[in-house]
């Protein structure tokens, strides 16, 4: 089995750098297809489209509308064909990047992802999270080749609202731990391959990272300021954790986070939050770690505000036979949860989250 690495072209992250978008732009296209917001429009538009405009750009430009579904990002790809439009821009926050990604592939253009929040990883990877009307989970799809330039603003990034930014450290929190026992498994990654100690290392440093500057960084974006924190916690939510994640590999939790749509109490929390209690359900199943790192992440995870405990995730209510139910999809064949040394079945998911709910109720 081949170590395989997958990296996106380049990484571009400074304050100020939106200004600057026609300049990384230039080098791959002439007519540029935006995917945004309205409010991101409203809000950086002008800015954006000067930048364009003085590097003599056409432009065509499509509001995003909320859900990554299949049908957005192929209207999305018919509209760069027919338009010419020969790179695609996708601006704001992880399901307007996963849209971008996708009518880029389609329309067979280049891609470039500007992140307007730090709350996941999905800038920097080559996959795609689909999404039904409704907000019910999809699959996902990995495509051929990652974004060709991320240009990530670190005063925008800081400007969004905190949520965002602790969600993000959230999401990747968990990508050592999960690399770590792939590794352990020698389990097969996104990739199609086994993990490359670039990827290993870059998964420790964003976890390294995140424990030792999160808790400054949140201090400073509550101030809406771009801090030298912020600086090495965005870099960490975006890149290091993108990168660890898809080539170092998933396990329970993101398997847990990717399936709690199945329950609706859940809807409207963020991704990072999702996966945040899945990691701590992880932990509960690791048989490998000792009670300090443990405690080390989970109170963590409470002194930044991430969710904890089954009242956190709004899921208090949720009974065990609710719970079976929705562990016996999470343990099904191909899941993630099957990237550990040891064998996960959907009684020890369900023993593991009661157990997280306790021990994130204690370190609270």
């Amino acid at each position: 089995m081949a170590n395989v690495i997958w990296l996106p072209g380049k990484y571009c992250q400074g304050k100020g750098i939106l200004g600057e978008l026609g300049k990384y732009v230039l080098p791959y296209g002439k007519k540029p297809l935006l995917i945004w917001e309205q409010f991101l429009k409203d809000t950086y538009g002008s800015q954006i489209i000067s930048s364009l405009q003085s590097y003599g750009f056409s432009y065509c430009d499509a509001i995003f509308q909320g859900e990554t579904t299949k049908k957005a990002a192929r209207d999305f790809s018919a509209l760069a064909v027919s338009e010419g439009c020969d790179v695609v821009v996708g601006i704001g926050g992880g399901k307007a990047i996963d849209t971008a990604k996708g009518a880029a592939v389609f329309s067979r253009t280049r891609l470039i992802i500007v992140p307007t929040v730090a709350s996941n990883d999905a800038p920097s990877s080559a996959c795609t999270v689909w999404y039904k009307d409704d907000g019910e989970y999809d699959g996902f799809e990995m495509w051929a080749t990652n974004p060709d330039v991320i240009i990530a603003d670190t005063e925008v990034i800081a400007k969004a609202p905190v949520r965002f930014f602790v969600a993000g450290m959230g999401d990747a929190l968990a990508t050592w731990p999960e690399a770590s026992s792939c590794f352990a498994k020698r389990a097969v990654a996104c990739t199609g391959g086994v993990q490359t100690i670039t990827a290993m290392a870059m998964a420790k440093l964003c976890f390294e990272t995140i424990l030792e500057y999160g808790l400054e960084a949140k201090a400073a974006v509550e101030r809406k300021v771009a801090t030298a924190a912020v600086d090495k916690v965005v870099e960490a939510n975006i890149l290091l954790s993108g990168v660890g994640w898809e080539s170092g590999g998933l396990a329970t939790a993101h398997a847990i986070a990717n399936s709690l749509p199945m329950i609706h109490e859940t809807h409207g929390l963020l991704h990072g939050e999702k996966v945040s209690f899945g990691l701590i359900t992880q932990l509960c199943l690791d048989q490998n770690l000792s009670v300090d790192e443990i405690y080390e992440i989970v109170d963590f995870q409470v002194a930044v505000g991430l969710p904890v405990t089954l009242s956190d995730m709004k899921m208090q209510d949720v009974s065990r036979e609710r719970l079976l139910d929705f562990a016996k999809s999470v343990s099904g064949e191909g899941s993630f949860v099957h990237n550990h040394p040891f064998t996960v079945t959907a009684t020890d998911i369900v023993d593991a989250i009661f157990a997280a709910d306790s021990l994130g109720k204690r370190r609270k």
